[in-house]
C-alpha cells in the first residue's frame, strides 16, 4: 500500500481513534469525528482547548490514530503514529472550522475553548487480509 492509498482510505473513515499518553504514563484512547482536513502527513481534527487530551499533548505530543474498516467479509485497519501540536492560532482554527461547529462553540471561530489537533504522522501499519504493511510516512 503507497502513502497516497493510505490516506485514501483514512479519508473514507467516518471515525478515528485517538491516543494520548497520561501523566501516570498509560495511553489514553478517544473516538473522535472524522478528521477535517489531511494534507500530506499532517491530520487535523477539532476541540475543545478545556479538555483533557489537549492538556495530556501539551505534556507529551507522542500520538497514535487508528482507522478500520469493517466489512461482511474483510476487515481493514490503520495504525498511525506520530506527534501532535495543539494550535490556537486564527489561521488554522479558520481552516478547519465547519459551520455547525457553532453548535458547540458559542462564539463561533475566535471562541477561546476552540482548537485544532495537528497531527503529523510518522509511520503507519496497515492491515488487511491477516497481513501487516509498514508504511514510512516521513520520508
Amino acid at each position: 500500500m503507497t502513502k497516497e492509498e493510505l490516506y485514501n482510505f483514512i479519508a473514507k473513515q467516518k471515525t478515528a481513534f485517538l491516543s494520548s499518553v497520561n501523566t501516570q504514563g498509560f495511553p489514553v484512547t478517544r473516538a473522535m469525528l472524522a478528521p477535517r482536513i489531511i494534507d500530506g502527513n499532517d491530520i487535523y481534527f477539532s476541540t475543545n482547548t478545556s479538555s483533557k487530551k489537549v492538556e495530556q499533548y501539551l505534556n507529551n505530543s507522542k500520538a497514535c490514530l487508528y482507522f478500520y474498516e469493517r466489512g461482511r467479509f474483510k476487515y481493514r485497519g490503520a495504525t498511525i503514529i506520530g506527534n501532535v501540536e495543539i494550535c490556537t492560532d486564527q489561521p488554522t482554527k479558520n481552516k478547519v472550522w465547519h459551520f455547525g461547529d457553532r453548535l458547540f462553540y458559542k462564539q463561533g471561530v475566535t471562541d477561546p475553548d476552540y482548537c485544532v489537533i495537528k497531527f503529523t504522522g510518522i509511520q503507519a501499519e496497515y492491515y488487511c487480509d491477516f497481513k501487516i504493511e509498514t508504511i514510512q510516512l516521513n520520508v
